[in-house]
């Protein structure tokens, strides 16, 4: 690693590492190394900046501080003791240790965090008389550790809170897609500007308003605050050139077709506002309605991307009814009375004979954890594309929709096309250092 260098890990879905990894090149020009959950690359100070101000899929920005082997907590505290922690911040700040592991044969996780808060806390006090603060609400800084069976990383943050707050989304429902996570089903269809593109399941409008954001050429981070804004390194006036860079290749799309529909009148309500906060509400058409009646919003045929219900999330789906759709969601497979029955087999079959009799010319991505759904929908996909919602296992499936598109009977298994995603997802719903390289 060169002088000015620093090793970034970035971490993402799992399935997004590709990517990503062709994101953060696109943002740095640097050749990064696609790993399990997430990408590893050399950039930097003023990269990271750019990263976290510009990344639509990491979750966070991480600076690899120390990584070697271990075999107790001792050795934890040993590693943890050399890095030079004084570099980064004052014992003015307060920290957070965050901590994962695979297959550490530790049997204390807490315990290993306590050693390494020690170590920290020790060597600011040997170096400068005095020593941080823990806090575990609100830190100034976070610290990140990851344990496999025998190597420890040390990481600080640079994020702050995780990536997928943009900081436009205060209206939300019970159960919202994460932005990041958003902008990647975006990435992985393949959609440009150029194409229609319509979520007749908005909710709260998360893929539309990551779809205007786009193509606006709207940095994702242009409304927050960021972690490095309280590290030492950071200079305010550097950072200033780069936001104003972002503002600056800003350019407001002209013709964008993005529309926006969701049976719950409520919902729509929620993400007129959230439009409105990111800046892109002239550039969405959001409207009420049962996904399982509406027509398509142009006469040229674009792209469906949806994210419809299924297990923990919330039902976003169609049919009309049911108190005219207003209201606060009901729990899957209750947001009328014909689904009550906890069916929603009929719902999804009848929702792909509305899209082979309407939208012919349209290609459909639907990002699901039912494998069976294509057989379901009686329709044949023609890719799919694994991805993890959180601790949800999903398939993107592509569907083609021609007219009489081609059927299958419903217990047909698809085409074996897709791997099994690279990363078990952990805990802490998918924002940590989870899923950190392995050696």
């Amino acid at each position: 690693m060169s002088a000015g260098q620093l090793q970034l890990f970035l971490p993402c879905a799992g399935g997004v590492e590709p990517l990503l990894a062709a994101e953060v090149q696109r943002i740095c020009g640097a050749e990064p190394h696609v790993l399990r959950g997430g990408v590893l690359v050399q950039a930097s100070w003023r990269d990271a900046m750019m990263l976290n101000l510009h990344s639509r899929l990491a979750q966070r920005v991480l600076i690899q501080l120390a990584r070697a082997p271990y075999q107790g907590e001792q050795d934890l505290y040993n590693v943890a003791s050399e890095v030079a922690w004084e570099i980064w911040f004052t014992p003015k700040q307060t920290f957070k240790i965050e901590i994962t592991a695979q297959h550490s044969p530790l049997k204390s996780l807490n315990f290993a965090a306590l050693k390494i808060k020690d170590a920290v806390v020790d060597r600011f006090r040997d170096k400068q008389g005095v020593r941080p603060s823990i806090d575990t609400h609100w830190p100034d800084v976070r610290l990140y550790t990851h344990l496999t069976n025998d190597r420890v990383t040390l990481y600080i943050d640079t994020s702050g809170e995780p990536l997928f707050k943009r900081g436009w989304r205060e209206d939300k429902g019970d159960a919202p897609l994460k932005e990041t996570l958003a902008a990647a089903m975006l990435a992985a269809s393949g959609w440009t500007p150029e194409q229609p593109l319509y979520d007749p399941c908005c909710g709260s409008g998360t893929i539309v308003i990551e779809a205007a954001l786009m193509a606006a050429n709207m940095a994702p981070g242009m409304l927050r605050k960021f972690g490095f804004e309280k590290l030492l390194p950071y200079q305010a006036h550097v950072f200033e050139a780069i936001y104003n860079q972002a503002r600056a290749a800003e350019k407001p799309p002209t013709e964008l077709q993005v529309f926006g529909s969701d049976v719950s009148h409520r919902m729509v309500d929620f993400a007129q506002r959230n439009a409105e906060r990111a800046g892109v509400a002239g550039f969405i058409k959001l409207r009420g309605g049962d996904a399982l009646q509406r027509m398509p919003p142009t006469d040229a045929p674009g792209v469906l991307l949806l994210n419809p219900p299924y297990g923990e999330r919330i039902a976003v789906g169609g049919f009309a009814g049911a108190g005219g759709g207003r209201g606060p969601r009901a729990p899957m497979g209750r947001e009328s009375a014909q689904m009550q029955d906890g069916d929603d087999s009929d719902f999804f079959e009848r929702l792909a004979s509305h899209w082979k009799k309407n939208y012919t010319g349209w290609t459909a991505w639907l990002l699901t954890p039912d494998l069976k759904l294509p057989g379901r929908m009686r329709l044949k996909e023609s890719r799919r594309v694994p991805m993890w919602n959180g601790p949800i296992e999903c398939r993107m499936f592509r569907f083609d929709l021609v007219a009489g598109s081609s059927r299958r009977k419903p217990a047909e298994s698809g085409p074996a096309t897709d791997a099994t995603p690279q990363q078990q997802p952990t805990p802490h719903g998918g924002d940590t250092a989870a899923g950190l390289p392995r050696p």
